[in-house]
């Protein structure tokens, strides 16, 4: 496929017209809901998918499925969108960061056998970019130590860990469907398992805790004549409106059912890059390990020029060239406002964990040394063109900004 695909095509539209058509009835809704469940379930070898709002309500609910709450301390990376940790805040847990590997830019086992201590109950590794961390390191340190471990593989579909489907590693995964993603929704997010207690517990805590989804990783059929009783209790437990609305689900059903041609062209788009790049020994490509394969929701590049020119140099000439903007790495999570500044006091979560003695956890510079030097050197170009002829327009000016500077060298 050389020209232009939809991001939103007749099957997307003939879905939510079936919704629509439904008028929104109780008797008819769900049903577009379970159709994309079990699709997605089926297209990543799960046992059970549970849709949700968005990819951050995903994370809250794994980790309250786990048992995770206040005082707990749950490992995360710092180089990624804050979602990951504010999930572990919105648990009322500690966001404790490990540093990341300097040469792929995903968490390092190292630094996470590193930072646990007593009250450390989980651990949340990011797929970052589309490229898997180090799982089986992973996985190993968690049984050692009896980690829960949640995938958060939102930047991530289709992606390899030596020969394994990228969510199907951890005891849970969470992938997210914000119109920027590999497949959207506009918003929505998914998680999967193939444990059943915590599938149950998952749709529980999304579905404000109803008592007709006890004991059941499915969405609880329950007849009238119980739920019209004046005497029924509804709520065993507390829990969040997580669900997902129909008609995002109608799209998202769609999506992935397209999710190979969606995928490969980033894939391809990536390609052109890694053309632009060739002989270029300033600009570090992310480091895709043997084994792995790279999904490219960005494709990512390390500014390593001794100073000679700045990040902004590099952008604003690349854009002069016919370039689109490029996006900078995200601030490492934690010097963030919200945590460096402890804003998400006073809502108490990281007061109450016996490992600090009821003081404040500190956020702030050194933490993570690798990830602090990596992130300000980071560019990262957009993968999500739909017409290809654009995107070598796009790769076509990264090569004559490479030269550009290559000359001033």
């Amino acid at each position: 496929m050389d020209g232009a695909i939809k991001r939103i095509t007749e099957r997307e539209q003939a879905y939510v017209m079936e919704v629509l058509n439904t008028q929104f009835r109780a008797s008819l809704s769900g049903s577009m809901t379970r159709r994309l469940e079990e699709k997605f379930a089926a297209r990543f070898g799960a046992k059970y998918a549970i849709s949700h709002v968005n990819g951050t309500a995903t994370l809250h609910a794994a980790l309250a499925a786990a048992g995770i709450g206040p005082g707990d301390e749950v490992i995360v990376p710092p180089l990624t969108m804050a979602s990951t940790s504010l999930a572990v805040l919105h648990a009322n847990a500690v966001p404790i960061f490990a540093d990341v590997d300097p040469d792929t830019f995903t968490i390092a086992p190292a630094d996470i056998e590193k930072k646990i201590s007593a009250c450390t109950k989980a651990i949340i590794p990011v797929a970052l970019y589309g490229l898997s961390p180090d799982m089986d390191a992973i996985m190993k340190i968690a049984a050692r130590h009896n980690l829960v471990v949640i995938e958060d593989d939102a930047e991530c579909f289709l992606g390899y860990y030596k020969s394994r489907l990228v969510g199907s590693i951890g005891h849970m995964a969470s992938f997210s469907f914000q119109s920027s993603k590999h497949i959207t929704a506009g918003e929505g997010g998914m998680l999967i398992t193939d444990d059943e207690a915590l599938a149950g517990r998952v749709r529980r805590f999304n579905s404000l805790g109803y008592a007709m989804l006890e004991g059941g990783a499915g969405k609880g059929k329950i007849t009238k004549d119980v739920i019209q009783d004046p005497a029924y209790e509804r709520h065993i437990s507390v829990g969040w409106n997580y669900r997902m609305p129909e008609l995002c689900a109608a799209v998202a059903l769609a999506q992935v059912e397209r999710l190979d041609e969606l995928v490969d062209r980033r894939l391809r788009v990536a390609g052109l890059y890694d053309e632009a790049i060739k002989g270029c020994d300033w600009l570090v490509k992310q480091q895709v390990p043997e084994g792995y394969k790279h999904s490219y929701w960005t494709y990512v590049l390390k500014l390593e020029n001794a100073g000679q020119f700045s990040w902004h140099d590099f952008r604003r000439k690349y854009m002069e060239l016919g370039g689109d903007g490029i996006y900078g790495a995200w601030q490492p999570t934690y010097l963030e406002p919200a945590f460096s500044k402890q804003r998400f006091y006073p809502r108490g979560c990281p007061t109450l964990c016996p490992h600090y003695g009821g003081q404040l956890q500190e956020y702030g510079p050194g933490l993570c040394p690798v990830a602090e030097s990596i992130q300000p050197k980071l560019l990262q170009f957009k993968t999500n063109y739909l017409d290809m002829n654009m995107a070598r327009k796009k790769a076509e000016a990264l090569a004559e900004t490479i030269r550009y500077f290559g000359r001033r060298r």
